[in-house]
């Protein structure tokens, strides 16, 4: 019988799920996915989506599951309304929301655009408020509250958006967000860790003093300027928030965002959190991303990096070698390749080979040596590999072995 740590698809800790540990959080039993691939992605210096591109994405999004897609922000260009007004009337499943600021004239180019609903932007704190927009609090509260109840008015989905709501007093961004509930219009609340300051445990802690005040669904968006976003998306969750903001390979501003396919997969396989994700999608998806954007993800990257299953560890390799022929990866996977749109495990001959490596390979390439003649083999392997500062092509290891037969 499968256990939420282990069924045939994937192998994670048992300690994830002990009671001790969940008593305390506040789980829900699904969230929606809010991918800004399209907007806060594009926004890291020198990405660019072009229309056609915009579309092909905004697709692969609502195949792989995404509930809610941000298409852009109108107010940029022409281009970018088009691409935007093109997705939400492409007949995806997907919910389609433009980002806005809280302007009237930016309700209106979302209007045209025929989106299901707004993320609308405002300054929460005060340091950005004086400094930045030079604004008072009253003039930020003023047009938040016309802004999103003119979005209401008009039929659309209000999403309220708080920047840089983590370093703000929470006074100051209390007063914001309360003025919007009681007299503007919102349906839900973005928790924006617009810089990327806030820590796993202090996003948990804001969260739920919100949730305390707040009657309306949250969402969490975090920047990952000290590599946390993930790790503070999942502490959201666990404080109830229930939309999670995410970006394909966690491009965005400055160190990017949440990456969807590791928020998903943490929420899913350690969590027990239901995304609605077909995560055999994740690869292909994340493969598209990288070539339209020429950001190049490293090989190790999580989830979908290319290298993930490639082993050259001569004791990896020795287990592998056991495990695949018994039909038991998970043994030494935390899930199947297949589940997030991989190959098989794949093992590469290098410099941290070992003997079982070379036997390994040489069933696979039909390659056979005198026994004793292996340790040779590997000795060579090792050599070739360090030379090159590299692992060996199929190619180049029958040309080694072509010399000991």
């Amino acid at each position: 019988m499968n256990e939420p740590w282990k069924t045939d698809k994937w192998f994670v800790s048992h300690y994830n799920f002990v009671e001790e540990i969940r008593k305390n959080l506040n789980f829900p039993e699904k969230v929606l996915i809010h991918d800004v691939t399209l907007r806060d992605g594009e926004q890291q210096a020198n990405v660019i989506f072009r229309k056609q591109e915009k579309i092909k994405v905004a697709r692969l999004l609502d195949e792989a599951g995404v509930q809610r897609i941000e298409a852009g922000m109108p107010a940029v260009s022409k281009e970018e309304m088009e691409a935007v007004k093109a997705i939400a009337s492409d007949g995806l499943n997907a919910k389609i929301f433009a980002f806005t600021r809280c302007m009237k004239r930016d309700v209106d180019l979302a209007l045209k655009c025929g989106v299901d609903g707004v993320v609308m932007e405002i300054p929460s704190s005060d340091h950005l408020l004086s400094y930045a927009y030079g604004w008072s609090e009253d003039k930020a509260i003023k047009l938040a509250v016309e802004a999103t109840s003119y979005a209401h008015e008009h039929g659309l989905h209000v999403a309220f958006f708080t920047i840089d709501s983590t370093r703000a007093k929470f006074e100051t961004c209390w007063s914001l967000i309360n003025a919007v509930a009681t007299e503007g219009h919102m349906d839900s609340l973005v928790v924006a860790d617009t810089f990327g300051v806030c820590s796993p445990h202090a996003i948990h802690y804001f969260v739920r003093k919100l949730k305390e005040r707040v009657k309306k669904p949250l969402e969490i968006h975090c920047h990952n300027d000290f590599g946390l976003a993930v790790a503070n998306t999942i502490s959201a969750v666990a404080a109830g928030a229930e939309i999670v903001h995410t970006t394909v390979n966690g491009i965005g501003e400055r160190a990017g965002n949440a990456s969807l396919a590791e928020v998903v997969m943490a929420l899913e396989l350690l969590y027990g959190v239901k995304t609605g994700m077909k995560t055999e999608k994740l690869r292909k998806l994340s493969k598209v991303v990288e070539k339209m954007t020429r950001v190049k993800m490293p090989q190790n990257r999580p989830i979908v990096g290319d290298n993930i299953f490639t082993v050259e560890s001569g004791i990896i390799a020795g287990w592998w070698s056991r495990l695949e022929k018994m039909g038991m990866p998970l043994e030494m996977l935390p899930f199947l390749p297949s589940f997030v749109g991989h190959d098989s495990v794949k093992i590469v001959l290098g410099k941290k080979s070992g003997k079982d490596s070379i036997v390994y390979k040489m069933e696979k390439l039909g390659l056979k040596v005198p026994e004793d003649k292996l340790e040779q083999i590997l000795e060579a392997v090792k050599t070739y590999s360090e030379e090159k500062k590299r692992v060996l092509t199929d190619e180049e290891f029958k040309r080694i072995v072509s010399k000991f037969v």
